[in-house]
């Protein structure tokens, strides 16, 4: 019975997702207009290029694997271009509020626009990069159904090629080059050979999937929580155990204002990448007769991770067991590599962009 409840639960929910998918503009339409805030800080509308012989509206975004596989391709597109008077927009479509942890496990950055400035500033973009995900409305009205997904329009501002910016989603394997061919029909005052192509890439986070992200989080509420000891040897060996797993460790304590305030953080870097070759590890450096107080903390994080309590008052052997690097002060984080070597490590409150940065560059931003 419940399995047919699931089912209905996931038929309406896929039903009303079909639903607002909205139409993509066909060949010989009018480029809607638009008023977007780009990551600069300036506001763009149609009227802001008016001088560009061509202009190319890209729907990309920070978090789909495929859209940062095109990221350097998109930079090198303008420059390439630029001298030929072809404008280069970028347009985030997707509200953040409706991207799951678990849909961020190939990213460092969700699609807010904060975090899109960020990514800007990260990559040294060459083109304005415009946030959508408040209203969606132009969005809407082009109507990208994944990103990246590419609109080209002449002087006049009329749509002569919709679809691919290539034919391959993976570095350096690309053998038609969509968007170039048609700019270069274009420029030369040809019809574009192939106007429209099939896209491929992440689907476009309409605000109607907000929900998704709060079931998620509902749902991290029934998954077991559990805190077991470990000694100076059981945190060598697990440091040094060659698994095929990136770690990321966390040394904490209940008493430390800085642990406990950034430890939610944590919890949810966690989440965007535990389907992925990575666990969370956290060893929380209390005494033994605090355990339940920890493991209550624990639980009311949703840390389903696994979870360690040292509790000896031996701290400086696990300290030099750990990283020589490491002067003592909590909280403590170290990522390891498959092979037991520290990559990365932060003393003190953590810089999450930075770490989840480590994070992804080292189990990677692209589809193998």
């Amino acid at each position: 019975m419940k399995k047919v409840v699931y089912l209905l639960l996931f038929l309406v929910a896929f039903l009303k997702a079909q639903a607002e998918d909205f139409k993509t503009l066909e060949i010989g339409a009018k480029a809607p207009d638009f008023s977007l805030k780009s990551t600069d800080g300036k506001m763009y509308n149609l009227a802001s290029f008016k001088s560009s012989e061509l202009l190319v509206i890209i729907f990309s975004c920070n978090h789909c694997p495929t859209a940062q596989a095109y990221e350097d391709r998109m930079i090198a597109f303008q420059e390439k271009y630029a001298a030929r008077n072809v404008k280069l927009v970028v347009i985030s479509p997707n509200d953040d509020k409706a991207v799951r942890f678990d849909e961020l496990g190939y990213s460092d950055l969700s699609d807010s626009y904060p975090e899109m400035v960020l990514r800007a500033k990260q990559k040294k973009y060459n083109f304005p990069y415009l946030y959508d995900g408040a209203t969606q409305s132009t969005s809407q009205a082009y109507g990208p159904t994944t990103t990246p997904h590419a609109f080209v329009f002449d002087k006049n501002r009329t749509l002569q090629y919709v679809g691919r910016i290539d034919d391959e989603e993976h570095i350096g394997r690309a053998k038609v080059f969509d968007l170039e061919n048609a700019v270069e029909d274009l420029l030369a005052k040809r019809p574009v050979a192939t106007p429209v192509t099939k896209t491929f890439g992440c689907s476009v986070k309409w605000k109607s999937k907000s929900d998704w992200k709060l079931k998620e989080v509902e749902s991290w509420k029934a998954e077991p929580v559990s805190l077991e000891k470990i000694d100076v040897e059981g945190m060598k060996n697990l440091i040094g155990k060659s698994d095929g797993r990136f770690k990321l460790i966390n040394f904490w304590a209940t008493w430390c204002g800085p642990c406990v305030a950034e430890f939610s953080a944590l919890v949810e870097t966690d989440k965007m990448y535990r389907n992925r070759d990575f666990d969370f590890i956290t060893v929380s450096m209390d005494d033994f007769k605090v355990q339940e107080k920890a493991l209550t903390f624990l639980k009311k994080k949703y840390a389903s991770n696994i979870n360690f309590i040292y509790g000896s008052e031996k701290k400086y052997d696990l300290i030099d067991a750990v990283d020589p690097k490491w002067q003592g002060a909590l909280p403590y984080t170290i990522l390891v590599s498959p092979e037991g070597k520290i990559m990365f490590r932060q003393s003190g409150i953590i810089d999450i962009v930075a770490l989840r940065t480590a994070i992804v560059e080292k189990i990677g931003r692209y589809y193998p």
